[in-house]
């Protein structure tokens, strides 16, 4: 799920373009393939196989797939929960029970998202994750995160600093998503690993 909206630094911006230009490139047999051996990769990890509830998104386009993973999420017996865009760009909540629960939601015009159709759950709700699943388009070595640049998560993180909610915070990305350096903005927070097909890294908490 896209950060929706638009508005940051400069180098950002570049960086994005770039991004995204690499992954328009992308077939659907290369998304379909990234997906399943992103999913094998995250459902190993520690914080998953502990979590309750997990607020994660539903990826569209090229972006690295969840459908697979939120499946099996499910399966498990995982509550997950999956983001609505409001108005302001800030996100509430809503269950997800399978691709049946899922609508497409075109937002004035922008990308078409994939939202939870049943009730809402307040933008609170994300509050009670164990796990946050966060879009992006790269991570650096220090675990900061490049999003859309539309500032919902940021709100999410905000939020859950206000809280004192703790989460594990985990970034779906390609392989070559992983870079030398993000630029940081004072808002900005780091996640504590990135899940690529290839593997899992993990980042060192900051200080």
């Amino acid at each position: 799920m896209p950060d929706q909206g638009s508005g940051d630094e400069p180098d950002k911006r570049l960086l994005r373009r770039g991004l995204l230009a690499v992954r328009s490139r992308l077939t659907a047999d290369d998304v379909r393939e990234a997906a399943t051996a992103l999913a094998a990769r995250a459902l190993a990890l520690p914080e998953l196989a502990a979590a309750r509830t997990v607020a994660a998104y539903v990826s569209v386009g090229s972006e690295p797939g969840t459908l697979t993973l939120l499946d099996a999420l499910r399966a498990r017996g995982v509550r997950v929960l999956l983001p609505a865009l409001l108005p302001d760009n800030d996100l509430d909540w809503g269950l997800y029970t399978g691709e049946g629960s899922l609508a497409r939601v075109r937002h004035d015009g922008r990308l078409s998202l994939f939202e939870p159709a049943g009730d809402r759950l307040g933008p609170d709700a994300v509050t009670e994750a164990d796990v946050v699943l966060l879009p992006g388009l790269a991570v650096d070595g220090r675990g900061m995160r490049l999003g859309r640049g539309g500032g919902s998560y940021d709100r999410v993180l905000a939020r859950l600093e206000r809280a004192g909610a703790r989460p594990a915070l985990l970034v779906l990305l390609y392989g070559p998503e992983v870079v030398e350096h993000v630029p940081e903005e004072a808002h900005d927070r780091p996640v504590q690993a990135v899940v690529t097909p290839e593997g899992v890294r993990r980042f060192p908490p900051s200080p």
